[in-house]
């Protein structure tokens, strides 16, 4: 098994290794002057960790860049404009067909001189790597940085021209395993990062088929996600709730002002500044509850004519004699003065 001759880097070792390119890519502006600002970032992060790559003998031949780029047959790019895989098909499946149309299935021929140019272009990044630490400033030359990044832009090309051709594989996969507790849309988003993942790690040198490595390799990336889910909903079994995505700011303001009301209504009756005659007071009273604070449970039209002695029909016109009063002392009272104060408000902004 062709393993990547990475060095080994505590994270520690890391940390300072980036914090000391900051230092020396700041100190030396002047080599670095022809670099942007995202170059040099790049340049940065490069320079603070090996490389991984999977090596090849054909990497340290004579002439090697010679015979994996230029004596290589031209690949056909993929159009990936047909991969929208959580829109909605409008077009049904006479579209589905002409989008399997411009997919491009690649040779396991095709497959390698993509792998070997990705790879090469990596292995470059890793020679520069060296040749950049090993000196004794370790600070790179404006020549190594100008190499180094458009060795890496190569390979970033070359990576995506892989993947691209691939997506097909992610939908596919999504499709087969369409497990009901993931989203399809988060399903989909692991399968990419799967696929990128394999690209990263596959050895075309073995003669596979790198869609039998990505297959798999996407597989389980969707099994993690779904056993991460199971673990997030063990944890918190609490199911999603749209109700509590909701504001209740005007519920809550209503029932203040409901409960503001009664309480202003409770006052009216009891200090009987409506001028409630004493059988409409008692009627409200006992029709209502006032009189026992609410602890009682209150009493029908029927059981209050028992009392006062007249009929439930009377107790009804007097009811609502007593209720038309009361409202008119409410308005006046209670909607007036919060008026009043809403008025108050708006005038001392405008004095201040």
């Amino acid at each position: 098994m062709k393993q990547s001759n990475q060095t080994s880097c505590s994270p520690l070792d890391q940390l300072r290794r980036r914090s000391a390119v900051e230092v020396k890519l700041g100190a030396d502006e002047a080599s670095l002057r022809s670099l942007s600002p995202d170059d040099t970032l790049t340049l940065q992060r490069l320079l603070a960790e090996p490389q991984d790559l999977i090596d090849s003998p054909e990497f340290h031949e004579k002439g090697a860049e010679r015979r994996i780029y230029d004596d290589a047959p031209e690949i056909t790019k993929p159009d990936t404009s047909w991969y929208h895989p959580v829109m909605d098909d409008l077009h049904g499946q006479r579209e589905n067909r002409d989008n399997r149309n411009k997919q491009v299935v690649l040779t396991a021929a095709e497959e390698r001189v993509l792998f070997l140019q990705y790879n090469y272009a990596r292995h470059r990044v890793r020679e520069l790597q060296q040749e950049i630490w090993s000196s004794a400033d370790r600070t790179p030359s404006e020549n190594q940085a100008t190499d180094m990044l458009r060795w890496h832009t190569k390979a970033e090309r070359v990576r995506k021209q892989i993947a691209d051709t691939n997506l097909a594989l992610v939908l596919a996969m999504a499709k087969r395993t369409r497990m009901s507790e993931v989203d399809f849309a988060d399903l989909v988003s692991e399968g990419n990062m799967a696929l990128l993942r394999a690209v990263d790690k596959f050895d075309a040198g073995r003669g596979f088929k790198f869609s039998t490595y990505a297959c798999r390799a996407i597989l389980k990336a969707f099994s993690r996600q779904g056993m991460k889910l199971s673990r997030y909903r063990q944890r918190f079994p609490t199911d999603f709730d749209p109700a509590l995505e909701k504001s209740d700011f005007l519920e809550t303001r209503r029932k203040d002002q409901v409960l503001d009301a009664a309480d202003e209504m409770r006052n009216i009756v009891e200090q009987n500044r409506a001028d409630l005659t004493d059988i409409e007071r008692q009627i409200i009273e006992h029709r209502f509850g006032i009189e026992s604070g609410g602890h009682e449970k209150p009493m029908t039209l029927e059981q209050i004519g028992q009392i006062i002695g007249v009929t439930k029909e009377r107790v009804r016109q007097i009811q609502n004699r007593a209720l038309e009063k009361l409202r008119e002392e409410l308005e006046e009272s209670y909607f007036g003065r919060r008026n009043g104060d809403d008025a108050k408000d708006k005038v001392e902004p405008s004095l201040n």
